[in-house]
């Protein structure tokens, strides 16, 4: 059972989406509704309606919830829509996204983190979720085109083959730099055989890293 003052910090939380315009009542309710605790480590629990990030493992990180609502408003979710996500990470954003959409394939490069998402997904009965352990910036092509991806690490540059399995008049949103410097997020949309690029505003992600661990 939630205690009273976790309730508050989530109450906090969804004010604090909506000053930093968040405003779509879909986006809002879905937020309000999913259980951020579940995601994260059990002595971290407490902090789970902080809008912060949180370390999971592999040394990566639990997206801050602002930036997991930012990016899902950015996207225009339409409920027959096919997302696929790299980086599935804690399974956070994967799961908001799966509130919003009809299917969402997502990719993780560490088996660590695909086996816990994989497990916890099944444990929550979803059914709209497909996971895959491999190279995010590969994409899934058997699995194209797609009406949005979302990637949530980042890139030095575009990759040309999500480029690809991105569906005509699809929309990506991607941040693109490196771990040193500046990173901006991005909104690529799709039209025909030409692109629109919007800056978004600055953002700071772990890197999207080539390969796949197997540990």
């Amino acid at each position: 059972m939630i205690k009273k003052s976790e309730i508050k910090k989530k109450i906090n939380l969804i004010l604090e989406l909506q000053n930093y315009g968040i405003e779509k009542p879909d986006i809002l309710k879905v937020m309000e509704e999913v259980d951020r605790q579940i995601f994260v480590e059990e002595s971290l629990r407490k902090k789970a309606y902080d809008n912060i990030a949180l370390p999971i493992d592999c040394g990566q990180t639990i997206s801050q919830p602002l930036v997991v609502a930012l990016m899902t408003q950015f996207l225009d979710l339409k409920k027959n829509m096919r997302v696929l996500e790299i980086g599935t990470g804690s399974g956070y954003q994967t799961f908001i996204l799966s509130k919003l959409a009809r299917f969402i394939y997502t990719i993780e490069r560490h088996k660590f983190l695909y086996i816990n998402a994989y497990n916890l997904f099944k444990k929550l009965m979803v059914t709209n979720i497909f996971c895959k352990h491999d190279d995010g910036g590969l994409g899934w092509k058997d699995q194209a085109p797609f009406d949005r991806i979302i990637v949530t690490a980042s890139a030095p540059d575009i990759p040309s083959k999500l480029i690809e399995q991105l569906s005509i008049n699809g929309k990506m949103i991607i941040p693109i730099g490196d771990q040193h410097n500046d990173q901006v997020l991005k909104k690529i949309s799709k039209n025909g055989e030409t692109l629109s690029i919007t800056d978004l505003g600055s953002v700071r992600f772990v890197p999207l890293l080539e390969g796949k661990e197997n540990k």
